[in-house]
């Protein structure tokens, strides 16, 4: 939502929690006096509605830097996705908008003349978060079809060793700090790996049964046997419809789904989070080598379960880099999806690229050092995850103000606007 004023350029930043719901009263599109816009303003968060509510406002002039109207500047607030404005912000300025991730494949053995691996082969990850139908037109195997394309174009034709899937790129961070472990079978909150695939998450597609009273049909994307369906689904008569619910063994990749269709409904899909994400990779991929044609001898595999594995880079053979697309698409896949895993890997990525350490917590440095270094007071800025699921989290409306008045003049200014577009504030050019 924006306000103009004159040629003013207003910057509103609100924030409210009332069950986790926001309410802002839509105003004329005539430009009033100051007087007036205050009075609105005032008059919308005294409502009685509002009274167990506290507002967090800043409107402020970006032309001079005048503040039009505050309520609560300096108080904190959870910001929700709203963390995701200083995760993406840092991204782009600290990392650049042309900025790829590049994930590794290599042979830990010699390659023979009819193109066999006499080893492993080793998916070097990087914290990508492109490996998904999101960037392919919706076809979720197509980014491992590229990578079994790109082996066959090197002459690869068998693995007798494993898949080793190589995710020690970040720290064994599976969640974030703060988050409800009753989160962990949904995809909003799919855990953390620097080698992950569809989201971490497996796609499910259901329809009703043959007959009322029976199970319904379901469908696994990518169709791996990587879980372990329950199925509790009825099929119901038209009317009786119970949402459906899933439930993820701890620890396990046995999934609980409950819930009724009913027989008119249309085919539904859900998604719903799977354990080791690493091993799931390098699970899919296997299945996908073999329906190219490479066969694969060994197992799919995680590093960290494979007791005193290591090797070194400059030791093992280089057979290609996959390279993402750049850094501002996926920006725009944080922003306007809100897609909690890939702010959560570009903190990692910024405490990797820059202070050697792929941890949410040096990748949280990185992004105070940023604030600091445009004049955000971080005293206030706690800071525990990069994508705003955890409660913890505490900013104040002053820390989004000032970052979004630096990045309207910044040179990648149009890229944030571009990629923030859709979301509950935006800005005038």
């Amino acid at each position: 939502m924006h306000f103009s004023l004159k040629k003013c350029f207003i910057i509103l930043f609100l924030i409210v929690f009332i069950s986790r719901c926001a309410y802002i009263k839509q105003f004329k599109p005539s430009r009033p006096p100051l007087d007036q816009l205050k009075a609105e303003l005032d008059q919308t968060f005294d409502e009685p509605a509002f009274s167990n509510a506290y507002w967090g406002v800043v409107v402020q002039s970006l032309k001079n830097g005048e503040i039009l109207y505050s309520r609560n500047p300096h108080k904190n607030f959870i910001p929700a996705s709203n963390m995701k404005l200083f995760t993406t912000a840092a991204a782009l300025v600290k990392l650049g908008p042309e900025f790829r991730y590049y994930t590794g494949f290599y042979a830990d053995s010699s390659i023979d003349k009819n193109g066999i691996i006499n080893g492993d082969l080793i998916i070097l990850g990087a914290g990508d978060p492109t490996i998904t139908g999101r960037y392919y037109n919706g076809e979720i195997v197509k980014p491992l079809e590229c990578w079994a394309d790109s082996l066959r174009a090197h002459n690869i034709t068998a693995i007798k060793g494993d898949i080793v899937g190589d995710d020690n790129y970040f720290e064994e961070e599976i969640m974030g700090e703060g988050w409800a472990w009753d989160y962990q079978s949904d995809w909003y909150a799919a855990q953390i790996s620097a080698l992950s695939f569809n989201d971490n998450c497996i796609n499910i597609y259901f329809s009703a049964g043959d007959s009322i009273g029976g199970l319904a049909k379901y469908q696994l994307m990518p169709e791996t046997d990587y879980a372990v369906i329950i199925n509790k689904v009825t099929t119901v008569r038209d009317g009786l419809d119970r949402e459906i619910s899933f439930k993820r063994k701890h620890g396990t990749n046995r999934v609980e789904i409950e819930g009724a269709i009913s027989t008119g409904s249309s085919p539904q899909r859900d998604w719903f989070s799977v354990e080791n994400p690493t091993l799931f990779t390098a699970t899919v991929f296997k299945q996908t080598l073999e329906k190219k044609g490479i066969q694969v001898s060994g197992s799919p595999q995680d590093i960290g379960d494979l007791n005193d594995y290591f090797y070194r880079t400059d030791s093992v053979n280089l057979i290609f880099d996959y390279r993402s697309p750049p850094l501002w698409e996926i920006v725009e896949s944080v922003n306007k999806v809100s897609q909690n895993l890939y702010a959560e890997l570009l903190l990692r990525t910024l405490g990797a690229h820059f202070r050697d350490i792929g941890s949410a917590g040096q990748g949280i440095e990185v992004v105070k050092e940023f604030l600091q270094d445009i004049g955000v007071d971080t005293e206030q800025f706690l800071m525990v995850d990069g994508s705003g699921l955890s409660r913890l989290n505490m900013i104040t409306p002053t820390h989004v103000v000032k970052l979004l008045r630096y990045m309207r003049k910044h040179t990648y200014g149009d890229y944030f606007l571009q990629v923030t577009a859709d979301c509950r504030w935006r800005w005038d050019p």
